[in-house]
This record gives structure tokens, C-alpha cells and sequence, in this order.
């Protein structure tokens, strides 16, 4: 029997989520006879929990299903046991990482990737709480259909299974390390009412996640793509497309991973940073190894907090600091693309050493692009006016730790790389 982690990490409500991923459990036990341990990682305030709690409760007892719902004292324990049984020096520094007080959307998948390790699963599968399934003929559109059967084995076995094949015939005897989709429905990212404010200024704003270098048209091509996921139509039948994976075409509420990839390198423990958690569809992609992407998307919607007086510079800032981070980033994709097959030890495993060589090279880049996606960014928030040019009062106050920041997470994240193997050994004792 498979034994699976099916994940949701959450910090706000989400009853009728945790209510649906159970469903989706049930379908993958009774489907395929999966062994599922449905994880709940839970970082919202005591009331939201205690409703939380509240539902585990009231799910109906199903064969092959586990229920984990831990809230972040008990994720602490764990950590702290996890970092203890592993010797490695300044624990304090690791468990900031791992459990930072800050909203990190990298490091509350890297507690799911240990704790599904713990749990002794071959593989984790993600779900977001702003989302929810699609329904086809009265049924929910579950997307652990084409992620359970094939991850882990060759690709080679999956060929008949799925409607298509891209992959050259040496990369059918690499293992499915990735099978995943998108989303319909609004914007992946919150900032639709930039949008609808002024185009001029959100293609100002969005592209800013490109490369400096490149040429405006492509800059072009990129902000009509980007936080759009699958676009609005819904699923009718299913398609699936044994290749590798663009990482433009998957979303993190919507994924799923071998253990051959989160065992061995996280994702970046940055903190107020969106996009901070989608670093391994790139590696899966630049290393070569296989994967499935579907179309079974699932739906995105924003919860109000985002909009709220507090809450919406909070999230504004979390979008500047993932514009800051691609200095970085596309630095290390470039050098993943470059070193491709040479990401892979002979197993086909990805090799974490050379990762950590590709983020320490890229923390001495000049920051002058950073400077220059700032000034951008406050140009274009204060032509906006109203509460994004008091975002761009703050952004301006705050200039010089943003940009310190921004390397400093990359710094952080080649750290926790080097600490990993330890870390998910000592989780499975």
C-alpha cells in the first residue's frame, strides 16, 4: 500500500477546504488503496483553530485516511525533536527557519516535507486553503487522479496512462518526480485591482519580475501570463501530458512531489515573500526529470484579509520582496538550465550541493537591478495614489532592509539546504 501525505497549510478559516480535502482522501484511499495521511498544518489564531478543531472532529471516520492536525506548538515539538536528534549547530538559527514568525510560505511546505517523512510517505501533495475543487458531472474534480499512480516510477510506465508524451527516450527511464496543474478562477497573486486601476501601471508593476535584460516584448508576453494560471474555463475531461513540466503551468495549490525531491532540498525559508515556495517545480524542470501535468485545476479565490487596512500593505510587501528576490532567482534558474543533466547524481537524484553553489555564486550580484525595481515600484504606487502611495511611503522607509533582506534570504535558504539531509534523517527515526 502507498502511504501519501495529502497537505494543507493554513493560517486563516477554512472549514468547507479541510471538509473537501478529506473527500479527496476517501476518493485516493478507495481509488488506488492509498495509505493517506492528511495533514493539516494550522498557524491560524486560537478561535479559528478551535473551529478547525471542531470539523477534524465531526469528518467522518474513513477507511485508508489518517487525520493530522497540528497547530504550531505542536509543529514545534516536532521541530525541536527533529533539529535535537540531528546534532546540527545553532538549532535556535534552524528553527527560526523552519518556524518563523513571520508568514513564510516556503517554510510551512518544508515542515509538511518533514513531517510526511516522519510519516514514513513516498510522497507530499499540496492544497492551499483559498482554493477549492471543481465539480464535473456532480463530481468534484479531484487532481490526486493523476498525481497518485505514476510519481516515484519510471516514466516510462505512465506512457500508456496518459494522453500525450514529450520526453526524449532517455529521460522515460527517469522517475516521475512531479505531477500537477493550475488554477481558474481570479488571480493567483492579489493585485487584480491594480488592474483595473490602470493597465499601464500593472504591466509596469508585473514586470518587474522578469530579468532586467530583457527585451520589452517578452516582458510583454510574461505580464498577460503571469498569476493567470488556467484562465476561466472549467474542466470538461481529462488531459494529461507526460513531459517536462513548465513551471509557468503548475501552481503550488496544486502539485505533488516524490520524495527523491523534498528529501533531499527544501524549498526557501524566506519570509513575507510570495512565490517563495515554488523554487522545486524549477529544479524538476531544469534537472530533466519527468513529470505529469494535467488539467484538473482548481479554483482560486482571495479571502478578504488581503484588502484589509492591515492586511494589505503586509501583502504588498510581500509581493515587492518576491519582485526583489528574482535578482536572485533567475541567477540560479539560469545556472540550473546551463547545468542540466549534471543536476542528477547517477540515481537520477537531484544534487543539493550544486544548488547551494548556484545561491551562495548569486548573493554577490550587484544590487543596482533591486535599486531599480524599487524606484519602479514607488513610481508606479504613487501614480496610483490612495493606500498605495501610503505602500510606497513605508516600501521607501523600509528600502534599505528590504534589500538586505532579499539577499539574506538566499543566504538562509543555501544554509537550510546544507542542514536538510540531517534534517529529514532525524525526522524518520
Amino acid at each position: 500500500m502507498n502511504r501519501i501525505c495529502l497537505c494543507l497549510p493554513t493560517n486563516r478559516p477554512c472549514p468547507a477546504t479541510i471538509a473537501a480535502l478529506h473527500q479527496e482522501a476517501g476518493y485516493a484511499a478507495e481509488r488506488f488503496d492509498a495509505d493517506v495521511q492528511l495533514l493539516i498544518l494550522d498557524s491560524s489564531d486560537a478561535r479559528t483553530r478551535a473551529a478547525h478543531t471542531r470539523v477534524v472532529a465531526e469528518l467522518p471516520r474513513t477507511a485508508g485516511v489518517t487525520v493530522h492536525h497540528l497547530d504550531e506548538d505542536a509543529q514545534r515539538v516536532f521541530l525541536l525533536r527533529t533539529i535535537e536528534r540531528a546534532g546540527l549547530p545553532d538549532p535556535d538559527r534552524l528553527l527560526g527557519l523552519l518556524l518563523p514568525s513571520a508568514v513564510s510560505y516556503g517554510a510551512c511546505t518544508d515542515r509538511a516535507f518533514l513531517l510526511a517523512a516522519a510519516l514514513g510517505c513516498t510522497s507530499l501533495h499540496r492544497r492551499d486553503s483559498d482554493s477549492a475543487y471543481q465539480r464535473h458531472a456532480g463530481q468534484p474534480v479531484f487532481p490526486v487522479h493523476h498525481e497518485l499512480p505514476f510519481l516515484g516510477r519510471p516514466a516510462q510506465e505512465a506512457t500508456a496512462a496518459v494522453t500525450r508524451t514529450t520526453l526524449s527516450p532517455a529521460q522515460l527511464s527517469r522517475p516521475v518526480s512531479l505531477a500537477g496543474a493550475s488554477f481558474i478562477g481570479e488571480l493567483s497573486v492579489d493585485i487584480a485591482e491594480i488592474r483595473r486601476a490602470d493597465e499601464g501601471v500593472y504591466h509596469d508593476v508585473v514586470s518587474l519580475w522578469a530579468p532586467g535584460g530583457w527585451p520589452e516584448e517578452r516582458k510583454r508576453t510574461l505580464v498577460e501570463e503571469s498569476f493567470t494560471g488556467a484562465g476561466t474555463t472549467p474542466f470538461t475531461a481529462d488531459l494529461a501530458t507526460l513531459t517536462v513540466v513548465d513551471p509557468m503551468r503548475v501552481d503550488m495549490c496544486n502539485v505533488a512531489f516524490d520524495r527523491d525531491i523534498y528529501e533531499r532540498v527544501p524549498l526557501p525559508p524566506a519570509t513575507d515573500t510570495i512565490g517563495s515556495d515554488y523554487f522545486l517545480l524549477h529544479l524538476v524542470h531544469d534537472a530533466g526529470l519527468p513529470g505529469i501535468l494535467h488539467n484538473r485545476h482548481i479554483e482560486n479565490f482571495h479571502t478578504p484579509e488581503r484588502r484589509t487596512d492591515t492586511g494589505f500593505p503586509a501583502y504588498q510587501r510581500r509581493f515587492v520582496k518576491f519582485l526583489l528576490s528574482m535578482l536572485y532567482f533567475h541567477d540560479v534558474y539560469d545556472r540550473m538550465t546551463d547545468a542540466g543533466d549534471t543536476l542528477l547524481d547517477t540515481g537520477h537524484r537531484v544534487r543539493p550541493d550544486r544548488i547551494v553553489e548556484f545561491l551562495r555564486t548569486s548573493t554577490g550580484l550587484d544590487r543596482a537591478e533591486n535599486v531599480w525595481r524599487l524606484d519602479r515600484v514607488d513610481t508606479a504606487y504613487r501614480k496610483l495614489g490612495g493606500r498605495y502611495a501610503a505602500c510606497a511611503d513605508q516600501l521607501a522607509a523600509d528600502r534599505d532592509r528590504l534589500l538586505d533582506e532579499a539577499e539574506a534570504d538566499i543566504e538562509s535558504f543555501a544554509q537550510l539546504i546544507e542542514a536538510w539531509p540531517a534534517l529529514t534523517e532525524a525526522a524518520t527515526r
